[in-house]
C-alpha cells in the first residue's frame, strides 16, 4: 500500500488535507491511480480532514461503488440538535465517472405515509418507491435534509457535505448494520422531492453549483477563473478535479484537497478543473 500523504503546509494558511481511505462492502479495488494504491482493499470512501484538532463544518468525500449503497436521510439542524448532534446534514453530489447502467436514488417517485414507509423498508420494496435517476458523468445533485436517497454501483462520485457522522440508514440490502427506522423515518419527506440545483455541470464551464444555506460550492474550469474566486478571508478547501491545478504557485491535482483561508491566488490551466467549498 502506498504511504498515505500527510498535511503539510504549503505557506502562509495553506495545507495540503490528509486522505482518509475506509474500506467499504460497496467500495472497489480499481481506483484511479491519482488516488494511490491499496493492494486490493475495497475502499469505498477518501476522506478529506483538516489536522487533528481543527474543527471545519465542510467535509469533502470521494465514494467509489461497486454495489448500491444504503438507502438513508438525514435530518436538518433542528432534528439534529434535538438528537445530540452539532448540526443536520445536507450534501452534494457530483459525479466524476458512472458506468453505462450507474443510477442515483433521490427522493421517492410518489408520496407516501409513515406506515407503509416503515413496511417497505423492513420488506425490501423501498427499493422500488426511491426514484432512480439514470447517472452520467457530470450530473449534479443537491440532497436536502429529509431527502431520502441512495448511490448506485459503478460511480466515483465527490461529495461536499455538512461534516457532521448523522446518517439514519431506512435499508440496506441485507448487510448486517443496524438500520435506524424510528429515526429517519421522523425526518424523511414523505413525497418527490426534486431541486432545482440538480442537472449538468459543463466541464467548461465556471458556475456556483450552491450558494447555502450551509456551504458555499464553486464549480472552476479553465484559464479564466480570477474573476469567478471569492476574495474575502474564509476557510475554503481547493478540490482539483485534473492536472492543470494550483494554488500560491504549487501545483495540486486529482486525489487531493487544499485547505486555505485565501482563494484569490488558484489557477488552472486550458481544460482544467477543480471545486472550492466554504461555509455559507
Amino acid at each position: 500500500m502506498t504511504p498515505l500523504r500527510q498535511p503539510r503546509t504549503l505557506g502562509p494558511m495553506l495545507t495540503r488535507l490528509a486522505p482518509v481511505p475506509v474500506e467499504k462492502p460497496w467500495g472497489r479495488t480499481d481506483l484511479p491511480a491519482a488516488f494511490g494504491a491499496f493492494g486490493g482493499r475495497r475502499i469505498g470512501e477518501i476522506w478529506f480532514t483538516l489536522p487533528a484538532g481543527a474543527d471545519a463544518p465542510i467535509m469533502v468525500k470521494f465514494l467509489f461503488t461497486s454495489e448500491r449503497l444504503s438507502i438513508q436521510v438525514h435530518p436538518d439542524d433542528a432534528a439534529a440538535r434535538a438528537a445530540g448532534f452539532a448540526s443536520g446534514k445536507e450534501e452534494c453530489w457530483l459525479v466524476l465517472d458512472a458506468h453505462p447502467d450507474a443510477e442515483l436514488g433521490v427522493g421517492l417517485k410518489a408520496e407516501t405515509t409513515a406506515e407503509a414507509l416503515r413496511a417497505a423498508a423492513l420488506d425490501g420494496s423501498i427499493v422500488d418507491r426511491i426514484d432512480w435517476r439514470p447517472a452520467a458523468t457530470d450530473d449534479f445533485v443537491y440532497n436536502r435534509a429529509g431527502t431520502i436517497h441512495a448511490i448506485g454501483a459503478g460511480l466515483i462520485v465527490v461529495e461536499v457535505q455538512q461534516n457532521v457522522d448523522c446518517t439514519y440508514r431506512l435499508y440496506d440490502y441485507g448487510r448486517p448494520r443496524e438500520l435506524h427506522l424510528d429515526a429517519g423515518i421522523a425526518v424523511a419527506e414523505m413525497r418527490p422531492r426534486p431541486d432545482p440545483r440538480d442537472g449538468r455541470v459543463a466541464a467548461s464551464r465556471s458556475r456556483l453549483l450552491v450558494d447555502g444555506p450551509h456551504f458555499r460550492l464553486l464549480h472552476l474550469a479553465g484559464p479564466d477563473v480570477a474573476a469567478d474566486l471569492p476574495r474575502d478571508a474564509e476557510a475554503y478547501i481547493f478540490v482539483p478535479l485534473s492536472d492543470g491545478c494550483s494554488i500560491e504557485g504549487e501545483a495540486v491535482t486529482l486525489g487531493e484537497c487544499i485547505a486555505t483561508d485565501r482563494a484569490d491566488t488558484i489557477a488552472l490551466d486550458s481544460g482544467a478543473r477543480a471545486l472550492l467549498c466554504w461555509p455559507a
